[in-house]
């Protein structure tokens, strides 16, 4: 029998910066909830806005794989490797930080808000040589289908890191149906809904809704309202 945990939106940590606003689904910063650590090797799930012009200035990491998925407006991203980027909606953004690496994040639009996803992953080799990629999908290729974003292969579709993990994204008419194979033994897989409202194994989700399963082979998925978006983290439940 599968194992599972809810995390419902309006129970996520919440930090208001006036320039930042940013919802935790596990602890992070000020946010401590010894009952929300990580699931599996998924260690951070932050849902951060920025307003205009403004972002967070340099600042180190190490040791953990990054990932970005701009959902909303765009941007700018520096680094001490000398990368100097723009991701925006459609991008996907990874930094293995390994022995270590500063970088800047900004949203250099004037007029507008940016909205993106900040997941740390656990990796399973530490103190490797810092990397950076970034790659442009097709959003068309996630109607009525799982588009695999993340994977550990770096010949795979999507950007690839340092943990046998496996991210997909998908936008999905109502009464829309599909089911999900784990990719590997012993992993599990975290479920978050980006919009819209979504059942998983029975479960209904809303937007902004997360529900980690473990312990089985496959989910079904059912999509209860139009166009929703579903993110989807199949991770190792053990670093």
């Amino acid at each position: 029998m599968a194992n599972t945990v809810l995390h419902k939106a309006n129970t996520r940590g919440h930090a208001n910066h006036g320039w930042l606003d940013s919802y935790h689904t596990f602890s992070f910063a000020n946010y401590y909830n010894p009952e929300r650590m990580h699931f599996g090797v998924l260690r951070v799930l932050n849902d951060d806005r920025v307003e205009a012009g403004m972002g967070f200035g340099t600042h180190p990491h190490d040791n953990m794989e990054i990932i970005s998925i701009p959902l909303e407006g765009d941007i700018e991203h520096k680094d001490s490797m000398g990368n100097i980027a723009v991701i925006k909606k459609g991008d996907i953004q990874v930094m293995s930080a390994g022995t270590g690496i500063q970088h800047s994040e900004y949203n250099r639009n004037k007029d507008r808000l940016t909205k993106f996803l900040q997941i740390w992953v656990i990796p399973n080799k530490k103190n490797v040589t810092p990397r950076y990629d970034q790659i442009t999908l097709d959003a068309k290729d996630r109607h009525n289908k799982l588009q695999q974003i993340v994977s550990p292969n770096a010949d795979d579709a999507g950007v690839w890191i340092q943990q046998d993990a496996w991210f997909s994204m998908g936008t999905f008419d109502k009464s829309f149906s599909t089911t999900y194979e784990i990719k590997k033994k012993g992993n599990g897989v975290y479920a978050f809904v980006l919009k819209g409202d979504i059942s998983i194994d029975g479960q209904s989700l809303n937007e902004r809704d997360g529900l980690g399963i473990w312990d089985t082979d496959k989910i079904n998925i059912t999509a209860n309202s139009p166009d929703a978006e579903l993110l989807l983290m199949d991770v190792p439940m053990t670093a």
